[in-house]
């Protein structure tokens, strides 16, 4: 498979991955924490307690995310300094819920960290991906 092919394909996969998180935090932003409180309300708490910088973080990261795939997907370098964007605002997010809720105490490491675990390790492989591309002369 050529190169080319290559970065369009994994462009696309996180795009998709990306457009993914954009939902998520329109849902997540917009939910109804009294039903949520019923199910789950550990995590109906963290979200009420969330401050609107983190919110306003959230949405970089889903932001700078899609964007920086767009970019990749156009061939842009651009892409690179999105995805660190990205990777940066994942890593506020997530440390800030992590570290300064008792989601980990209430709900255990491996559930309470597991899924954010892959989302940073995600953040972390599109901004290589998109260094490599950069480095290799596909992105201008």
């Amino acid at each position: 498979m050529s190169t080319s092919r290559s970065l369009t394909i994994v462009g696309i996969i996180l795009l998709l991955w990306n457009l993914m998180g954009v939902m998520a935090f329109i849902l997540q932003y917009g939910m109804d924490l009294d039903e949520l409180a019923r199910t789950d309300p550990v995590t109906a708490r963290a979200f009420a307690a969330m401050p609107a910088w983190l919110w306003i973080d959230y949405g970089v990261a889903v932001a700078a995310g899609t964007a920086g795939a767009v970019a990749l997907l156009m061939r842009r370098a651009i892409a690179v300094p999105l995805f660190l964007v990205s990777l940066i605002a994942v890593l506020i997010q997530f440390g800030h819920t992590l570290g300064m809720t008792d989601l980990v105490a209430q709900k255990g490491l491996m559930v309470a960290a597991g899924f954010p675990a892959f989302v940073i390790l995600v953040a972390i492989v599109q901004l290589v991906y998109a260094r490599s591309m950069a480095k290799k002369g596909l992105l201008r």
